[in-house]
């Protein structure tokens, strides 16, 4: 029998913590399971046939996987193009665009946040206002200057523009103004550092957190853009994947949902290679981080 007193308001608030902690348990786990759904989904109707997935929903996953995936390694209905080339070619686009826009991006927030010159508010101020602009404004003026350029139907003409990407720099300044100390930058420099060498080998190792969870960011972006590739690619064995995909939903062919969902489920696998990839950087920044605080 509980004593009266501290014992009673201790077990009542025990049992209070209790409720809370496994409500928030079931709430947890309720916004878990519907964020998983849709990816189970598209796995288990990616193995299913076409007319099977016209019956409805189930989480009954079918026996038609192995086919849906060797129908996507063929060149069906006349496309130039299968699964597999379309995947080469997105990576040949994304994984430099990737590297360019950390590596660029985080020299350009370095030299902003560094430098002192008289264009220093303006050149901010400039970097912030291009953030505003999408780009469909712009695509007709850069499909022109690519053309004279000669670099439509080019690779280059979705890599080299990644140099240039104002949400990352602004990310990055934003990080190094809360990790950076001005003061190491004059020590290295003391010491006899260059510019290029004080970036690679000090800042590059601080600002890897911040550079890991752009990079992310980026890799998605570019994985997924279809309307830049739209534009600028003319040539069927140049095309990426997600115009791929869209290639099998398109009029002109006939639409076989199963294979539609598996070429769904292939694009996504590389994008959650990149994320655990880049998580363990995170991870370690902000373990880091703990222990020196």
């Amino acid at each position: 029998m509980a004593r009266p007193g501290g014992d009673a308001d201790t077990a009542s608030y025990s049992a209070e913590m209790f409720r809370h902690k496994l409500i928030r348990n079931i709430v947890c786990i309720f916004f878990c399971i519907l964020s998983i759904l849709p990816f189970l989904l598209m796995i288990i109707n990616a193995t299913r046939t076409s007319n099977e997935i016209k019956t409805g929903i189930t989480l009954i996953p079918g026996g038609n996987f192995m086919k849906n995936l060797n129908m996507l390694n063929e060149k069906q209905n006349g496309m130039a193009i299968t699964l597999w080339k379309a995947m080469r070619n997105s990576l040949i686009i994304t994984i430099p665009s990737t590297l360019c826009t950390i590596y660029f991006s985080s020299a350009t927030a370095y030299g902003i946040h560094v430098y002192q010159f008289k264009l220093k508010k303006f050149a901010w101020a400039f970097i912030m206002a291009v953030m505003m602009v999408p780009t469909q404004i712009t695509i007709i003026g850069f499909y022109r200057f690519m053309l004279k350029l000669n670099l439509v139907d080019n690779y280059l003409a979705l890599i080299l523009p990644t140099i240039a990407a104002p949400t990352v720099v602004f990310f990055m300044k934003q990080y190094m103004e809360s990790v950076l100390s001005l003061e190491m930058i004059e020590a290295a420099r003391i010491d006899g550092a260059n510019e290029f060498r004080i970036f690679n080998t000090i800042i590059v190792p601080i600002m890897k957190p911040a550079m890991a969870t752009q990079a992310i960011f980026a890799f998605v972006a570019s994985w997924n853009n279809l309307f830049t590739p739209t534009i600028l690619i003319t040539s069927d064995a140049k095309k990426t994947l997600p115009m791929f995909v869209q290639l099998l939903t398109s009029d002109q062919f006939r639409v076989d949902y199963g294979v539609v969902y598996m070429g769904l489920f292939v694009t996504v696998i590389p994008l959650i290679i990149a994320y655990i990839f880049f998580a363990r950087f995170i991870v370690a920044g902000v373990t880091l981080g703990g222990v020196k605080g």
